[in-house]
């Protein structure tokens, strides 16, 4: 965390503020092309890694033209919701952290593209898919007990939609690793379900791709999030509670009798404890002049005087107005 700190005190001012009003219109001019010339994004933009180790480098950026969904009415609630999650992150997060964040997924979107390439040789074309779900899985940490209407009826904390995505993309990963091993039943159910492929090599092509696009999330969260330390009030709190909690306890254990002797104990010391003390051999303060001890009144106050021989002490009305007395002579104030 100390060196993301020391990397935005010097590059934090190269950070796009309100980058998701930038990402949004990127989104719209592919959907435009999506509806006029939806072959011009297949064939000229498309994250295609053999044609761009060919030369077509613009590939690697144009790709994040692909919209998020091809429906007009899914296109604006999509690009809505996706708004909400990108300003709301940049709020909390400040707006290099977010830039950093998003860009980061990016890149890793591109990593994994050459990797499949070179590892499977498939010129995978990789959608948009795993940057947008990054956002939305980071948007469910951070904002976990934010309620959204799931297909706009049933109310829903993000935390479990997140929960949900994360179990879908542990699928995605692991099972696709372990398609050869895994029973026929269940690689079907899965199919058939839409979390994994219908052959072993596809399913670890879309693994491979789901681990590495995915590592933005899992490492900027690692790397990043300050851990929750709990404040001395606090944990005296927690301790106090502990304690309270074992009492109850014992005494759901004891007797009545029992609780009995202790509540009159517990009395009985606290009464001793809030009782002024008093000398059982007598007065422990006398008044040189009046005579009045601390029996006489409990709110009385005794001072020595330095002026005086011998230890004589007054009381607070006494104290300045007595008649000093100096080897058994009495001398004026």
């Amino acid at each position: 965390m100390k060196l993301f700190d020391r990397i935005e005190r010097r590059f934090g001012r190269f950070a796009i503020p309100n980058l998701m009003y930038y990402i949004i219109g990127v989104y719209l001019i592919g959907f435009v092309i999506e509806l006029f010339a939806p072959e011009v994004y297949t064939y000229y933009l498309s994250l295609d890694v053999e044609k761009v180790l060919h030369g077509q480098i613009w590939r690697i950026v144009t790709f994040i033209l692909q919209p998020p969904s091809s429906s007009i009415i899914f296109m604006v609630f999509t690009l809505y919701f996706y708004y909400i999650i990108g300003s709301v992150l940049e709020r909390i997060w400040g707006s290099f952290k977010f830039n950093v964040y998003y860009f980061s997924g990016v890149i890793l979107h591109i990593i994994a593209a050459f990797l499949i390439y070179f590892i499977f040789g498939w010129s995978f074309n990789m959608s948009t898919y795993y940057i947008n779900l990054a956002l939305f899985m980071a948007f469910a940490v951070e904002q976990a007990d934010t309620e959204v209407l799931l297909f706009f009826v049933l109310p829903i904390k993000m935390k479990w939609l997140g929960w949900l995505d994360g179990i879908i993309f542990a699928i995605t990963i692991i099972g696709g690793y372990l398609t050869p091993v895994m029973p026929k039943a269940i690689w079907r159910g899965f199919y058939n379900a839409g979390l994994l492929a219908g052959n072993s090599y596809t399913c670890y092509v879309m693994a491979t791709c789901a681990l590495v696009s995915m590592l933005n999330f899992i490492i900027f969260f690692f790397a990043t999030k300050k851990p929750v330390r709990k404040t001395r009030t606090q944990k005296n709190y927690r301790r106090a509670t502990e304690n309270a909690q074992r009492a109850r306890q014992r005494n759901s254990s004891q007797s009545f009798n029992e609780r009995f002797y202790n509540a009159n104990s517990e009395k009985s010391t606290w009464d001793s404890a809030n009782r002024p003390y008093i000398n059982p051999r007598g007065a422990k303060h006398r008044c040189a002049v009046c005579g009045r001890t601390e029996l006489d009144d409990d709110s009385l106050v005794f001072r020595f005087c330095t002026k005086c021989a011998g230890n004589l002490e007054y009381c607070q009305e006494h104290l300045y107005t007595h008649i000093h007395v100096v080897d058994g002579k009495t001398k004026n104030n």
